[in-house]
């Protein structure tokens, strides 16, 4: 595969070759304009894309004209390289480039000339932090050439406008924290609504954001509230990271349903009393966890019941699960973290906090239980979708990272995405040494330490990377015990990144980091804004060393942790430091490695230097990277099964909000329906009821239908403002039925997997009955629609409500309350409405 890549490769640079050399002769040419020129030459490229010229044709233009307006506004000119890579990501492929070589610059080319066409060019990035240092900082260069730079961050939403900063740009470079803190990036960017945001050109932003504006676009009740454009260009940053690694969880966007269940912390109680391997056995590999025969017993001992399982105690089973899962599997410090009464979810991947993302089933609850916390409303599911899904609803998708070639064939195969090799501007001299690994954890951290000293001693900085939180604040701790001066940088003081990072290249640095300092970070020799004669020393003493506490269960991310050394050129060195006690090699090393240690018979403190070690490791990282790849095809091929119900519910939807005459939009409907009223109803009775309260006799089938359409006629005509209300009243019953139906659907999934053991295909199972499910939704829709309008008042405002049985329509009259500015957005967001639907009203 790789020789047929490498050919591939050098195939593809050869093609371009003449587009970069077009690209660099037209640079004495843009030189020579003035700043107002060039903003004219970008109106006069739109007319000519607006009268027919392809991008390709107009390309090279474009691309020097981006150039020189970098040159001019942040003093960097973009390397044939990079030239390179933006023609890469133009065409709709992943740009490979190592560290220091230049993503976000090399974004800039691709981005300003797909914007010309008039489409909002998205930029994902892996953190809010990113999306408004990149929007800042690259969006000089956009100011300059007349385009719009827009960001979005977790509530907010930002335009770029040098008009609105406080300080000048210049002034803060003396404070060294040029673009490193947030009180220099927000100086630069104006708060705007979000529809507003999604005007711009180019908008930054993370995959979350982007997504969940997605699934909100779909839950609006008027065409006015709808803030996205059409899905045109997207280009994701480290996307590997976003494509691969977080694409294992789809998105879900929830509101609370009913009040949490008391047995939430019931059962926290409970299995805090249980023990590992008698009570209860885990699986490390698959991540599970199983109550034994004894366990079992014991729980029904403290609750106070005969058999657990039986039919009147079913339900609790579930309680138990996720209270088991809670305090088995997910760790403080490590899974999440507790916040100001909250328990907020770290990344695994980004070592970042998930701040309204919530775990699903129950879990979450269960997790609050177990901290003393009292567990929050459960939710109802309101949409979802993977990210694989979202991302290939764009026209047209590209992306950057340095970690890609790894996952070419995922890539290709989910995506349809090529991966191309950038050639480096400067050779890469970076050396990686091989992993030490000691018999415990102990002896690793105190070999760590003693590392970290020598370095310190001769002024060489050190960035550390560890795993969690919880690894993080245990180094930081044996650190300040021998009296070495570090910064300390995990999700617990994400707000002091820029600062940290800013400084971690200058001498005698030590940089003690969570995977935050994995990606997208830049650590400059000498500081930020550097100090030349500083940074030749560094050089010197070896450059920045990278010093890895454990592996991670994907390479592509110890990968990134080296990348943050060797910049452009510059010398570096990593290392990781292992133990037998670690995780990975626990698990996956097992008795293999424990019988060749006693086979070695090493002193306590010798580093085990072995071939068959480091194959091991290799052999773990490739067992885990293939289950999450498992992972990540089937949580795709049960959304796939989902997709074309969740098009058509969509398509439907926007129907509704388009529609401006329901006359005859209910006139189909009740047609349909009063010509075979009986298959409808489901009795006789209730039909009769049915008609009984709408006034009309039964007079024989003949009949019956002209009665109901006149019927009808009469009072669509005497209802005020009755377009409106058969809107809102359409939507929410397709709302609630989605809502059901998506609850219907996670239910499956779980009974399906049973079905494996007779011998059954789960995703087949999952077909055929999801199917099954599906059909009927819009019959459901339109009679409850039917019903819907028979009882509606003349002169009251309808609010859809959900009952225990059915959905009904309830009546609030009109001078209802208004919506508070800080209550809960009726959308269903989780929002306050000021932050969300009610962001426009004054």
């Amino acid at each position: 595969m790789f020789n047929w890549l490498f050919d591939y490769q050098k195939r593809y640079l050869k093609k371009i070759k003449p587009i970069i050399e077009k690209i660099n002769s037209l640079e004495a040419k843009f030189e020579k304009l003035s700043n107002l020129e060039i903003k004219d030459t970008t109106s006069k490229f739109k007319e000519r894309i607006a009268n027919g010229e392809s991008l390709d044709d107009l390309l090279p233009e474009i691309f020097a004209l981006v150039r020189e307006s970098s040159k001019r506004t942040l003093g960097q000119r973009h390397f044939d390289v990079q030239m390179i890579a933006g023609v890469a990501m133009h065409q709709g492929k992943i740009a490979q480039m190592l560290t220091g070589e230049g993503k976000t610059l090399a974004a800039t080319l691709p981005a300003f000339l797909n914007c010309l066409t008039g489409k909002g060019v998205h930029i994902v990035t892996v953190n809010d932090y990113l999306a408004q240092r990149d929007a800042v900082w690259m969006g000089q260069i956009y100011d300059a050439l007349g385009a719009k730079v827009a960001c979005l961050v977790h509530e907010a939403a930002f335009l770029y406008d040098p008009k609105y900063q406080k300080e000048r740009l210049e002034e803060l470079d003396k404070e060294r924290d040029l673009l490193g803190g947030f009180k220099v990036i927000k100086s630069f960017l104006k708060p705007v609504s979000r529809k507003e945001a999604y005007r711009a050109d180019i908008i930054y932003g993370t995959n979350h954001e982007f997504g969940f504006d997605y699934l909100r676009e779909h839950m609006v009740y008027d065409l006015n509230q709808e803030i996205q454009r059409d899905l045109y260009f997207a280009i994701i940053d480290e996307i590997d990271s976003i494509l691969i690694d977080e694409a294992r969880t789809p998105l879900i966007i929830t509101q609370p349903d009913v009040k949490s269940s008391k047995y939430y912390q019931e059962f926290a109680k409970i299995v805090a009393y249980l023990k590992e391997d008698q009570d209860y056995e885990i699986d490390e590999k698959l991540r599970s966890v199983s109550i034994t025969p004894k366990g079992l017993r014991k729980v029904e001992k403290m609750l106070g019941v005969d058999n657990l399982y039986s039919f009147k105690n079913f339900h609790l089973v579930h309680y138990l699960d996720e209270a088991l899962r809670a305090y088995a599997l997910f760790k403080k410090d490590r899974d999440y973290v507790v916040k100001n009464n909250e328990v907020i979810i770290v990344d695994e991947f980004t070592g970042r906090l998930m701040y309204g993302r919530r775990f699903s089933g129950g879990l979450h609850q269960a997790i609050e239980a177990k901290e003393g916390l009292v567990p929050k409303a459960e939710a109802k599911i309101l949409g979802t979708i993977t990210l694989q899904n979202y991302f290939k609803k764009y026209q047209k998708l590209a992306g950057m990272t340095g970690t890609a070639i790894q996952a070419a064939e995922e890539f290709d195969k989910i995506y349809n995405l090529d991966v191309i090799c950038i050639p480096p501007n400067k050779p890469m001299i970076r050396v990686d040494l091989p992993d030490l690994v000691f018999l415990t954890k102990e002896i690793k951290f105190k070999k760590i330490v003693e590392k970290i000293k020598e370095c310190f001693e001769k002024g060489q900085p050190v960035l550390v990377g560890t795993r969690s939180i919880e690894v993080n604040e245990h180094l930081s701790w044996l650190l300040s015990q021998s009296g070495i001066p570090h910064q300390v940088l995990n999700a617990k003081n994400h707000e002091k990144e820029g600062a940290i990072i800013a400084q971690a290249g200058k001498k005698g640095a030590i940089t003690v980091a969570t995977n935050m300092a994995g990606r997208g970070v830049d650590i400059i020799l000498g500081g930020n804004p550097p100090d030349p004669k500083e940074a030749e020393e560094i050089k010197k003493l070896g450059g920045l060393f990278v010093l890895g506490t454990e592996r991670h269960e994907s390479r592509r991310i110890d990968d990134q942790l080296r990348g943050r050394s060797g910049r452009q050129g510059d010398p570096g060195t990593t290392q990781f430091y292992l133990s037998l006690e670690d995780d990975l090699l626990r698990i996956f090393g097992g008795e293999k490695i424990k019988n060749l240690v006693k086979k070695l018979n090493l002193p306590e403190e010798e580093p085990i230097s072995s071939r068959f070690i480091t194959k091991v490791i290799e052999e773990a990282q490739k067992k885990v990277e293939g289950m999450n790849f498992d992972i990540r095809k089937h949580t795709l091929e049960y959304d796939q099964v989902l997709e074309l119900q969740r098009e058509a519910f969509y398509k439907k939807r926007k129907e509704i909000l388009k529609e401006t005459n329901f006359f005859e939009f209910l006139e189909k409907i009740i047609k349909k329906i009063s010509q075979n009223l009986e298959s409808y109803f489901p009795s006789k009775e209730t039909l009769t009821n049915f008609l009984v309260n709408l006034g009309i006799e039964e007079k024989g089938n003949n009949n019956l239908k002209g009665f109901i359409l006149e019927f009808f006629e009469k009072k669509f005509q005497s209802i005020e403002d009755i377009n409106q209300k058969i809107k809102i009243i359409s939507l929410s019953i397709l709302d609630f039925l989605w809502s059901k139906h998506l609850e219907d659907l996670e239910a499956l999934k779980e009974s399906v997997r049973i079905r494996a053991y007779g011998a059954k295909d789960p995703l087949s199972e999952y077909k055929i009955e999801a199917k099954k499910l599906w059909q009927g939704f819009f019959d459901n829709f339109e009679f409850l629609l039917f019903q819907a309008f028979f009882g509606l008042k003349e002169n009251d405002t309808e609010i859809f409500t959900e009952t225990k049985n059915s959905p009904q329509i309830s009546y609030q009259p009109k001078g209802k309350k208004k919506i508070g500015r800080n209550d809960p957005c009726p959308c269903g967001s989780g929002k306050k409405y000021k932050h969300c639907c009610g962001r426009n009203e004054a």
